[in-house]
């Protein structure tokens, strides 16, 4: 049975989505569309969109706005997508310099069609950004390749700040809601990463009121320590419509709390959790917080 939206969540809701109607909110979406170029904040409603925009900050949704996959969660439309635009790095560059953006955060739909599932093109953006300002920081937010470790291998080669994968709910819930992906396929990425590329940090994060136990939520940031995950986010899963997965419950801002206290116990360096909180909020600050972490474990060494 769907569970009943709490009011606090609703004035939550409700003063992002007033925050849109600033001038400052306003400037920045012209500035998207003018240069012709998708958000993961339009694309999958986040309802932190009019925060962000406020605070200058976006995630770019690079290899279009369609996705391969069908996930019951998503709000990104599944549909053919069209090939890769080749402007695209350089439009992207471009709109980060204008901003004055330090903290740049890519993601993309999941893109099976291509034959390196996109990873390709996540390096261009990268280096393109890298080329107009190298002090600027990078956080792709990548899709799993379908575990091809050699497209993985290409992202990283790029340099990244941090590689960002979402494991996105626990493993028993796989087969409902994350059409076409796998749980284990997933932690290996995260692990390959580490093996691969060590002085890159990772993040991942999970969604609550899909369904999940305590005890499942538990064992699965147990699992994304073990394969040295540094970063963890941790919202609430809000359904974009009516023909998408159910939300079971709303998660109480004390139990937001209790999960970061547990994830930083377990050794996290970082944790982001809140009922609104989506893998690319504030991840500047997330990722000045784990390098602050491990300053401190250097020293008490």
């Amino acid at each position: 049975m769907t569970a009943q939206i709490p009011t606090w969540l609703k004035e939550m809701v409700g003063r992002n989505k007033a925050a849109l109607r600033t001038t400052q909110a306003k400037q920045a979406q012209q500035g998207l569309d003018h240069a012709a170029l998708h958000t993961v904040c339009v694309e999958a409603q986040c309802p932190n969109r009019g925060e962000c925009l406020n605070c200058g900050d976006a995630t770019f949704m690079i290899l279009g706005e369609y996705c391969t996959r069908g996930c019951k969660f998503c709000a990104v439309s599944k549909q053919k997508p069209l090939p890769p635009d080749p402007q695209e790095p350089a439009k992207i560059a471009q709109t980060i310099q204008e901003w004055k953006i330090r903290y740049a955060v890519l993601t993309s739909p999941t893109r099976d069609d291509l034959p390196d599932g996109g990873a390709g093109h996540f390096a261009h953006v990268i280096k393109a950004i890298y080329q107009m300002d190298p002090t600027v920081r990078t956080e792709p937010l990548i899709p799993d390749f379908r575990g091809q470790t050699e497209d993985l291998q290409t992202v990283l080669q790029a340099e990244p700040t941090v590689l960002a994968h979402n494991i996105e709910t626990v493993p028993q819930l796989y087969s409902e809601v994350r059409i076409g992906a796998d749980y284990r396929r997933s932690l290996d990425l995260l692990a390959a990463s580490k093996k691969l590329a060590p002085h890159i940090l990772t993040k991942s994060g999970i969604m609550l009121g899909l369904g999940e136990s305590e005890s499942q939520i538990k064992s699965t940031l147990q699992d994304l320590r073990t394969v040295g995950v540094d970063l963890l986010t941790i919202g609430q899963y809000l359904a974009p419509s009516k023909k998408h997965h159910e939300v079971l419950r709303y998660a109480e801002p004390a139990e937001y709390k209790m999960w970061q206290e547990y994830a930083l116990s377990i050794g996290f360096l970082a944790a982001a959790c809140g009922p609104l909180v989506r893998s690319s909020y504030h991840a500047g600050a997330l990722y000045q917080q784990a390098k602050l972490m491990q300053k401190i474990d250097k020293k008490e060494i």
